[in-house]
């Protein structure tokens, strides 16, 4: 029923009865410790997928390649011959959605830190009409002391540069309705992508919703996404735009 929490463990039985068409972007680099088993984990749930390899140079596009065999028509892999960046990836599996016609796209990173039982309550809002795009908000307090602090300095940066305050700036399970989808106008090839994304929801002043969900903290997803180097990184291209 509309308003009504989720319960993770029907969850699967859910999606099948789901009459938009959810798909689900993983852009993926150097992987395959992990990617096989990401994976498995969505298309049991009957999912659609577009995977994304970017430029990996280990076995993450035969592993995906093998994996999306097994599961025609569900699953699309598409490959960057060279890495450009977690932006420009995201673009590649936006695109290819839209090509597809799909009512609903979620990104999911392919590192195993997310669970494939939020999909369906961070897509809840735009299923029930009342969101264009979703935000899932891990838990800061779960979170290890130096990601905490890089990803609170990013909200922060987000705020003062693109004037959007959000729970989690920088979180890489999101969901877009197909208006949204089209409406994004990004540049950025690397993880600027994520505060990009607040600004044009911002600009574009598209209906946003924030949705709590579990993050799954092991020691080879923690090695992975934003940290402080990379806030910098993101900080210097932001004062760069400014001043352009």
């Amino acid at each position: 029923m509309p308003g009504e929490p989720l319960k993770k463990q029907d969850t699967p039985k859910l999606l099948a009865q789901v009459e938009e068409d959810i798909w689900v972007i993983i852009p993926a680099y150097n992987e395959e410790n992990i990617i096989g088993d990401v994976l498995k984990e969505l298309f049991s749930r009957g999912l659609k997928l577009v995977i994304i390899d970017d430029g990996s140079t280990d076995r993450t596009y035969e592993i995906a390649r093998a994996i999306v065999k097994d599961n025609p028509g569900r699953g699309y892999l598409y490959h960057h011959p060279i890495n450009r960046g977690l932006g420009a990836t995201l673009k590649t599996g936006i695109e290819a959605c839209l090509a597809k016609g799909a009512d609903i796209m979620v990104t999911f990173d392919a590192d195993g830190q997310h669970n494939p039982d939020d999909i369906l309550p961070v897509s809840q809002p735009i299923i029930e009409g009342q969101a264009d795009v979703v935000i899932g908000v891990r838990d800061f307090d779960d979170m290890p002391r130096v990601k905490k602090i890089s990803n609170q300095l990013m909200n922060i940066i987000t705020w003062i540069f693109y004037g959007a305050h959000v729970q989690d700036s920088q979180s890489g399970l999101r969901a877009f309705n197909r208006k949204a989808a089209i409406a994004l106008d990004v540049v950025s090839r690397e993880y600027g992508i994520s505060s990009e994304i607040i600004r044009e929801i911002k600009h574009k002043e598209l209906r946003m919703e924030e949705v709590p969900i579990e993050t799954i903290y092991t020691e080879y997803a923690l090695a992975k996404g934003t940290n402080l180097k990379v806030g910098i990184k993101i900080l210097v291209k932001m004062i760069r735009d400014v001043f352009k």
